[in-house]
């Protein structure tokens, strides 16, 4: 084959290019957003045109019967349909479908502004893997966010969310979000509703995500009707998610603090009783009240750290370097020889005042000594059956393993 025969065989074709990657792709899920569709497909085309980014404005459409798709693609919008109803089922089905190596979400009521999307683009290039616009940072037009999101149900959430997930943004709901396609997709989100914007962060934070934030403004939508948003059924339903991926807040730090407690008190009554003031003295009652704390606080340990082995099982959340040995090397017999310590010192316990009440003939029990001595011990078997019984339900989760 001769040199020049050779160059025409790996020249391209004339008049044909290579397709260009797409960078960027902007992605609105829409729900009957005929009043707003076309004037956000405008601005983020806009953008894309101004900045040079080489990317798509996607509509994810989750059923519009208002003649939003039409709309969409008339401005020269991909459009793609996804059948299953949802916010987040929107969302996912748009980043799923979405060709850009970045996706910036946000919605299609033309109330965020997809034509400065700089500073989103800027962080992604940077190494961002999600970054969160700040809508307190960037700007509240009046009317924009109504009083209870603005002032109670934003602030409060996104203060759990640092809390539970020291999540490093100060707007945990913001609508406007870039992030790497490839990193969120690892993520496997599966929220459906409105939650989806809760899943999408904590997962990001509980994997390691590089996230940042940006300012951005929000101003009024431009709907004549209700939004999609509910205040109170989605604000539930966001604190839901929240409590239900944090074992440890859920359950494990109030059941600590309430053991703490029963201890405490417990240790104080067991001789005797404490005067508080010459009107106030605590007694067994009060021990009673103690080791009832112990028995709720040791259940609630007990949900904690099932449902923290169960979430790690099934993959819901990642293995945690602190407990991970902990709990996924419980094993039924270590618990149960646990279990079998406590209960034998709590049933000897109990034998005694047993045998106490029988010297009187079964009569009127002394809580001067005997009561304590059974309230504590009665504490006892009860703390066993419930690690036990915790460590059989445990070996259960195992099963398919």
């Amino acid at each position: 084959m001769s040199l020049t025969t050779l160059k025409r065989a790996t020249s391209k074709p004339a008049g044909k290019s290579m397709p260009q990657e797409v960078e960027l792709t902007i992605l609105m899920p829409c729900l009957n957003e005929a009043e707003t569709i076309e004037v956000c497909v405008r601005k983020a085309r806009g953008y894309l045109e101004r900045s040079g980014v080489s990317g798509e404005v996607l509509i994810a459409d989750n059923g519009s019967t208002d003649g939003s798709q039409a709309m969409a693609e008339a401005l020269g919008a991909r459009v793609v349909a996804i059948p299953q109803k949802g916010y987040g089922a929107a969302l996912i089905g748009g980043i799923a479908a979405a060709k850009g190596k970045y996706v910036i979400m946000g919605d299609a009521d033309d109330s965020y502004d997809f034509e400065n999307l700089d500073g989103m683009v800027e962080h992604l290039r940077s190494g961002a893997e999600l970054v969160m616009g700040n809508r307190f940072k960037g700007g509240i037009f009046p009317g924009a966010m109504p009083f209870l999101h603005r002032y109670l149900g934003n602030p409060v959430l996104s203060f759990i969310g640092r809390l539970f997930f020291n999540i490093p943004v100060g707007d945990f709901h913001c609508g406007l979000r870039g992030f790497s396609r490839e990193s969120i997709l690892k993520l496997g989100l599966q929220s459906p509703g409105m939650e989806f914007a809760s899943e999408m962060v904590v997962k990001a934070s509980l994997y390691d995500l590089r996230i940042e934030e940006t300012p951005t403004t929000l101003k009024p939508d431009g709907r004549s009707r209700a939004p999609h948003l509910k205040t109170w059924r989605d604000g539930w339903r966001h604190l839901r998610f929240l409590l239900l991926h944090s074992p440890r807040w859920l359950f494990i730090y109030p059941g600590a603090v309430l053991i703490l407690l029963g201890l405490l008190g417990s240790a104080n009554l067991a001789f005797g009783e404490v005067n508080i003031t010459p009107h106030l003295q605590l007694s067994v009652h009060s021990l009673v009240v103690s080791c009832f704390a112990i028995l709720i606080g040791v259940q609630l340990m007990v949900f904690g750290a099932l449902a923290r082995r169960y979430q790690t099982l099934e993959g819901v959340l990642p293995p945690t370097a602190r407990f991970q040995k902990f709990l996924m090397g419980m094993n039924l017999e270590s618990i149960l020889q646990v279990a079998l310590v406590i209960f034998v010192a709590g049933a000897l316990g109990v034998a005694w005042a047993v045998s106490i009440w029988a010297g009187t003939g079964f009569g009127a029990l002394q809580y001067g000594s005997v009561m304590r001595v059974l309230v504590m011990s009665l504490t006892g078997v009860a703390v066993a059956i419930q690690l036990a019984a915790a460590g059989f339900l445990a070996s259960v989760f195992a099963l398919r393993r």
